[in-house]
């Protein structure tokens, strides 16, 4: 990939500086994108680095759920997205008002939502998770409380077995994460068989199962870090690599193939977020994310929760 022209860059932080705007940047948006952002990292990461910031206007390269969670948190300061066709498979497959007619049809169940969702979503759920947190959520609610959890079926049956708590799931999936293919994971093995599988819990069980590590995006980066191993297969979006090799150059990562001739472990919402359309957005200040302020109160109030119980 070809370096972004200087200029490009220069403006870039040339109307940062004017705006008082801060960049947040997903591991899984390009490289070059997250060499210009003020902080990297996963959704629980940017959450609490939004909540933090005292920028009057926040700058989120990553997807749309991203951004409306940095409104949420941040209801006086101008929140931008990029592109606004930057959406995510998984909150697009649980609408808000079929999600809150399967809540009313299990009343008694305590609503557990992953971070990957709408607006809408997180404000019919008791609490929100994200990768990096949700066992540690899972494991807080009383014994005995039935659990639903939305929208990632994956992500929910990793935590079942892990935990050992018995969820109702609702069926919402990762286009990326379902698209590694045991086969070729085991043929990048037996080609590499000194290389540590490594996943994400959004993945398919077959896929986990050939792990010898699963973690959220920055306990997969981490891992790298410290693991004795010196080549790693990476079933997660590609966008991670740059970090990983950025932390470890003298380490191999190969990128965990999909299932048919396609670049399909490569996120194409996260790939909207172009050093271009950065520049835009900061000269435009626009696209804008705002949220119906009784909409955001709700919405808020799991997201608080959730980032009471990770600082705990």
């Amino acid at each position: 990939m070809s370096a972004p022209h200087e200029d490009i860059v220069d403006e870039i932080h040339r109307l940062r500086k004017e705006r008082n705007a801060v960049i947040l940047a997903h591991y899984y948006v390009d490289g070059e994108v997250q060499d210009l952002a003020d902080h990297v990292g996963d959704s629980l990461q940017l959450s609490q680095a939004a909540q933090r910031t005292t920028a009057d206007v926040i700058l989120f390269a990553g997807v749309h759920f991203m951004a409306e969670t940095a409104k949420i948190l941040n209801p006086t300061r101008t929140v931008l997205l990029p592109d606004l066709g930057a959406g995510c498979s998984l909150a697009e497959g649980c609408p808000a008002d079929r999600f809150g007619a399967y809540t009313a049809r299990h009343p008694d169940h305590y609503v557990i939502s992953y971070i990957n969702c709408s607006a809408g979503v997180k404000a019919l759920s008791d609490c929100i998770v994200t990768s990096s947190n949700a066992e540690k959520v899972v494991n807080s609610v009383p014994v005995g409380k039935p659990i639903l959890f939305a929208p990632d079926r994956n992500l929910g049956a990793y935590l079942a077995k892990k935990t050992g708590r018995e969820m109702l799931l609702w069926r919402g999936s990762c286009i990326v994460h379902e698209t590694f293919s045991e086969r070729k994971i085991l043929a990048l093995k037996a080609r590499h068989p000194d290389a540590e599988v490594i996943a994400h819990p959004e993945c398919e069980a077959p896929i986990l199962a050939m792990a010898s590590y699963i973690g959220s995006t920055s306990a997969l980066l981490k891992h790298t870090q410290t693991s004795p191993k010196r080549a790693f297969i990476v079933a997660t979006e590609t966008g991670i690599i740059h970090q990983m090799v950025k932390a470890s150059p003298e380490k191999e990562f190969i990128p965990a193939p999909p299932d048919g001739n396609c670049h399909c472990n490569d996120c194409p919402f996260m790939k909207k977020n172009t050093v271009e359309a950065v520049r835009d957005a900061l000269r435009t200040m626009s696209p804008e994310i705002t949220l119906p302020e009784e909409l955001r109160l709700r919405a808020l109030k799991p997201l608080e929760r959730m980032l009471e119980i990770s600082a705990s």
